[in-house]
C-alpha cells in the first residue's frame, strides 16, 4: 500500500507548523459526520461495488487488438485520466517501441486540444487504416472534442475508410449527440455513468478503454482502488491518511497557504499531478458555499517535477511567500535500476557519485528538498509508492477522489459541480455562431467593447 510521511507538516519539525490537537480538533466535525460525507455514495465509489464496468470494457479487448493506434478525443476529465494511466503504467518510450516489443498492443495518442499544430502532428504520423478513435463526451456537445471528431471523420471519409469501424464513443447511456449518432450509424459505444462527473471518471470506461488497448491490467487498478476505498473510508481519522492529508490542506489554507504543490520525483508520475490539478481546482474552487454565501474559496494546485524543478521552482517555494503546502511523491523501487559507473574517481567533486544508483540519487534529492523546505518554514509531506504498478496507481486515484470529497465537506462547498466553467462554454458557442446563444453574445460583447491594444 501507499505510505504517507506527514512529519514535516507539524510543529515538532516546523516552527510555524500545525499541532496534532489543532488538526484533530478540526477533524472532530469530520469524524462525527464522516458517513454523511459519502451518503449518498458518490458514483466514483459506487462503481467499485461490482465488475460491471470491467466487464463492459474488457469485452472489447479482442476488437481493440485489430488496431495499432488508439487516439483519445476528449478534453479535461475526458483526457487527463487517460494520460495519467498511460504515462504511469507504460514505459516512457512506449509509442516509439516496435509493435513486436509492445506485444501487439496499441500506441496511445491524445487529441485533447483544438490547437491545429497538435492535431496535424498527431494525425500526420498515423496510418488511419490501423487507428481507432475514442470520442469521449457525455453530452456530445463539447466544442473542442466535437471539432476534433469532425476533423477526423472528414479524413476517414476522404480516405474512404468505414467510419463506424474506426470510432468508438464513450457517452451518455440514453441522451446526447454522440448517443444519437451511435444509434443511427451503428458505432460502438460505452457508457459514462450518470453519477460520475468527468474529473472523477478515470475508473469508468472514460479512462479504462485506452488502458485496455495498451495492455494495462484494469482489474489490478480496481484491486488497488477497492483497497483504497476500504482504507480511506475509515472514520477513525488517525488511521486514515487521506483524511489527515485533507485536514492538513484545509488547516493550512485557513492560515493563508492557498497553493498546493504536487511534486513527483518520477517522470512517469508527472501526469498524475496534471490529473490532480483538475480534480482539486475544479472541485474546490467555488464562489458560493452550500448556504449560498459568497466565499471565493479554493486552493490553487501547482505541479512540479523533481529533481528538475529544484532548479526552477524551489527557490520560490523556499524564499518566496509562505502560501504553499507541498506534496512530494517518492518511488522506492524503480523499474529500471541504473548504477553510476566508477569514472573520474580521482576527482573529489565527482567520485562521491561512483557506484550510486540513479534512483538512490533522485530520492536523496527528494529528501534534501523536503528538509530544505521545512528549514525555510514550508509545510510538506511525502507520499511513497513502493513501486509504480496498477495496484498503487488505483489506490492513489481513489485516495485523492476521497480527499476531494472530504475537502469539499470542510470548505462547505459542492465538490461535484463546476458552475465557473459554464460561462466560458456558452460564450464559445456564442462567438462561433451557435443558434440560441445570440443574446449572451450581444450582452457580453457590449460589456467588453472597450479596447486598449498595442
Amino acid at each position: 500500500m501507499l505510505k504517507y510521511d506527514f512529519s514535516f507538516a507539524f510543529k515538532e519539525t516546523l516552527e510555524s507548523g500545525l499541532s496534532f490537537d489543532e488538526i484533530f480538533d478540526i477533524g472532530k466535525a469530520l469524524s462525527a459526520n464522516f458517513e454523511k460525507v459519502f451518503q449518498p455514495l458518490p458514483g466514483f465509489l459506487r462503481i467499485l461495488d461490482d465488475d460491471e464496468i470491467l466487464e463492459e470494457v474488457g469485452a472489447l479487448k479482442s476488437w481493440l487488438q485489430r488496431f495499432e493506434n488508439f487516439v483519445v478525443i476528449g478534453i479535461g476529465g475526458s483526457a487527463l485520466g487517460n494520460q495519467a494511466l498511460h504515462s504511469s503504467l507504460k514505459p516512457i518510450n512506449w509509442n516509439s517501441l516496435s509493435n513486436e516489443k509492445r506485444g501487439g498492443k496499441a500506441r496511445i495518442f491524445l487529441l485533447d486540444n483544438v490547437d491545429p499544430d497538435l492535431i496535424a502532428s498527431v494525425l500526420g504520423e498515423l496510418d488511419l487504416a490501423h487507428t481507432v478513435f475514442n470520442v469521449i463526451s457525455k453530452s456530445g456537445t463539447t466544442a473542442e472534442s466535437m471539432a476534433n471528431y469532425l476533423v477526423v471523420r472528414g479524413l476517414l471519409e476522404k480516405l474512404d475508410l468505414p467510419v463506424k469501424e474506426h470510432f468508438i464513443f464513450t457517452t451518455d447511456k440514453d441522451n446526447g449527440v454522440l448517443r444519437q449518432i451511435a444509434d443511427n450509424e451503428g458505432v460502438r459505444s460505452l457508457t459514462i455513468p450518470d453519477d460520475v462527473g468527468g474529473r472523477f471518471s478515470v475508473l469508468t470506461p472514460v479512462g479504462l478503454l485506452s488502458a485496455v488497448a495498451e495492455g494495462i491490467d484494469i482489474e489490478q487498478i480496481y484491486e488497488g482502488a477497492r483497497f483504497g476505498k476500504e482504507r480511506y473510508l475509515r472514520d477513525d481519522l488517525k488511521s486514515n491518511p487521506a483524511a489527515v492529508c485533507a485536514l492538513i490542506h484545509y488547516a493550512y489554507l485557513k492560515k493563508g497557504h492557498n497553493i498546493s504543490v504536487m511534486m513527483p520525483y518520477s517522470n512517469r508520475l508527472y501526469t498524475l499531478a496534471d490529473w490532480y490539478r483538475q480534480l482539486w481546482a475544479e472541485s474546490l474552487g467555488k464562489k458560493f458555499d452550500l448556504s449560498g454565501r459568497i466565499v471565493h474559496t479554493g486552493q490553487t494546485p501547482v505541479k512540479s517535477l523533481g529533481a528538475i524543478d529544484q532548479h526552477s521552482q524551489v527557490q520560490l517555494y523556499n524564499e518566496g511567500p509562505k502560501d504553499k503546502v507541498v506534496t512530494l511523491v517518492k518511488v522506492e523501487d524503480f523499474v529500471n535500476q541504473l548504477t553510476i559507473p566508477f569514472i573520474h574517481s580521482d576527482i573529489e567533486a565527482l567520485s562521491y557519485l561512483n557506484g550510486i544508483g540513479v534512483g538512490e540519487l533522485l530520492n536523496a534529492e527528494l529528501r534534501a528538498t523536503s528538509i530544505a523546505l521545512v528549514a525555510n518554514g514550508v509545510p510538506n509531506m511525502t507520499i511513497i509508492f513502493p513501486q509504480i504498478d496498477e495496484v498503487h496507481v488505483g489506490e492513489f486515484i481513489i485516495s485523492y477522489e476521497i480527499q476531494t470529497a472530504i475537502m469539499g465537506f470542510l470548505l462547505k462547498v459542492n465538490p461535484y459541480d463546476q458552475p465557473g466553467v459554464e460561462l466560458g462554454k456558452k460564450l464559445t458557442y456564442a462567438l462561433m455562431g451557435r443558434k440560441g446563444y445570440e443574446e449572451i453574445r450581444d450582452r457580453y460583447e457590449e460589456k467588453t467593447s472597450w479596447r486598449f491594444e498595442l
